[in-house]
């Protein structure tokens, strides 16, 4: 049996994101890929193609560093603008890879951090009527909640995507694979 491979760097894959119900929340075309490794996803979004569920469409202002885990409830993107990094961190699934999509459930609630280092959690409301709506399990709500404490302690840490080096290493790298493709 043939092992099919997954997305490659410079590939471009589509990222899926639904509701705990099963419905399409939101999709982005043509996120390029920047590394794969067995527990995490790499890439890049740079005036992207993003479909709502109710079927508006606009399109992305600034290039992000996008971040997917497939054991970590959270999912995190880092916005580069000129006055510095600023992300956005949504609490969800891990994510799962099929031939059509990166695909996860969004879970509401998300983090906020400016470049200034301020952090503000966001859309607890929402978390809260979807959960009674949805009925979110115990299990869920822990395992959220947990995320959440491991997303604070990465961004006060400067761990992973919250690095500076990180940032420009991938931003550097996205750079170069666009340089190639465009000669």
């Amino acid at each position: 049996m043939v092992k099919e491979r997954g997305p490659r760097e410079g590939d471009f894959i589509t990222i899926k994101s639904y509701k705990h119900d099963g419905s399409l929340h939101r999709t982005w075309r043509d996120t390029m890929v920047l590394k794969t490794s067995e527990n995490a996803i790499i890439g890049v979004n740079d005036h992207t193609l993003v479909t709502e569920d109710d079927g508006r469409r606009w399109v992305t202002r600034e290039p992000a560093i996008v971040y997917f885990h497939k054991h970590y409830w959270f999912n995190i993107i880092a916005m580069i603008r000129d006055n510095g990094v600023s992300y956005y961190c949504n609490l969800a699934s891990p994510y799962t890879l099929d031939k059509e999509a990166l695909k996860y459930i969004d879970y509401d609630l998300d983090v906020k951090v400016y470049p200034d280092g301020e952090k503000r959690l966001l859309d607890a409301d929402e978390y809260e009527a979807h959960g009674n709506q949805w009925h979110y399990s115990k299990e869920v709500d822990r395992i959220l909640k947990e995320n959440v404490k491991i997303l604070v302690d990465w961004i006060n840490n400067g761990k992973g995507p919250f690095s500076k080096e990180y940032i420009n290493l991938w931003y550097s790298r996205y750079q170069e694979l666009s340089r190639r493709a465009d000669s």
